[in-house]
């Protein structure tokens, strides 16, 4: 028996019988498999390796262009991670699968974040990330081969967010996670830049997850799992998803919809908008990889797959090559 066959064995003896098991995992194509990781745990090391997932760290969260501190993709998508497994290894749920979906949820954010992604919906009237972070690890990472992901990591992935649920127990922990995360460290950034205090807070949600944003999420994490454990679905207490609703009807109208924030987000949707346009008139300009996959998606894809994948620094620096004139050094 070798290590990957004994940490099967060892997730029939520990892990709960609603867990997903490293040994059922499918994929499309099938391969031989790893002496001393699982599925999932290759699964995880893909994402992790992939150029996608290294981009997330210019990408923006909520600010464009902002601090040291502020959260950009990957370093949300790292939270989300140690949030959605601290739930996972509680519930007896299995952790590798769990750590895999969340570090690749966002790998299809586009530059300028939801604004970013409410841009090329208005273009060509239907975009969602996560419909692309499984496109992107399906077909475009590897030059085009895709990572080959199991089926449970994609499931997972794209069901992270919408109406649908993820078919597995740890593809909707990571579905709650990300909501925790983003709003608790949304909120902390948003202190951090000014545009809220925390007396700002409903007396409603303060009361029942209270200020610190650590503080929030073990009051949410923490329900969450007594609310859940023994059960095959993955829920909060009443009081607390109320009370998390709430929290998020107040981030909607303090933060992502913010006027303070709608000079940067119509500046980053103008970007978008001139970059499309650029390149639907001009397609021999894309990278020649890029140009190869055009016969098989369609130029109006191809497009959309090229500049989703751009972080915000090269989609602005590209923007200026294209449509700023050079600047010149005096004579």
């Amino acid at each position: 028996m070798n290590i990957r066959e004994r940490i099967e064995e060892q997730e029939y003896k520990i892990l709960s019988s609603f867990a997903s098991k490293s040994r059922e995992a499918v994929r499309d194509k099938e391969e031989d498999s790893c002496e001393f990781r699982t599925a999932f745990q290759r699964d995880r090391d893909r994402i992790i390796h992939s150029k996608a997932f290294r981009r997330l760290k210019h990408k923006t969260q909520v600010y464009i262009s902002p601090g040291d501190h502020y959260r950009m993709r990957m370093t949300h998508s790292l939270e989300v991670a140690q949030i959605s497994r601290t739930i996972a290894r509680a519930l007896l749920l299995n952790e590798d699968l769990t750590e895999a979906i969340a570090l690749g949820h966002d790998v299809g954010h586009t530059p300028f974040g939801h604004v970013g992604e409410y841009a090329l919906r208005e273009i060509i009237g239907h975009y969602n990330h996560n419909e692309q972070s499984l496109r992107v690890v399906e077909y475009i990472e590897r030059g085009g081969k895709g990572l080959n992901l199991s089926l449970e990591v994609k499931d997972g992935i794209l069901n992270h967010t919408g109406e649908n649920k993820a078919l597995t127990l740890e593809g909707n922990v990571v579905r709650i996670g990300d909501r925790i995360a983003y709003l608790c460290h949304d909120y902390d950034d948003g202190i951090r830049a000014g545009m809220i205090k925390v007396n700002d807070l409903p007396e409603k949600v303060s009361k029942v997850l209270g200020v610190n944003p650590s503080h929030m999420i073990t009051v949410m994490v923490g329900d969450l799992i007594k609310t859940s454990e023994g059960h095959s679905e993955i829920k909060m207490s009443p009081k607390v998803k109320k009370s998390m609703e709430e929290f998020r009807e107040f981030m909607f109208e303090k933060i992502y919809h913010s006027v303070a924030l709608e000079g940067d987000r119509k500046k980053a949707q103008y970007i978008i908008r001139k970059l499309y346009e650029y390149f639907r008139i001009h397609p021999e300009r894309l990278p020649q990889e890029y140009l190869e996959r055009e016969e098989q998606w369609g130029l109006e894809m191809t497009i959309i797959d090229y500049i989703a994948g751009l972080t915000d620094m090269y989609a602005v620096n590209l923007f200026e090559k294209l449509f700023i004139p050079s600047k010149w050094g005096s004579l």
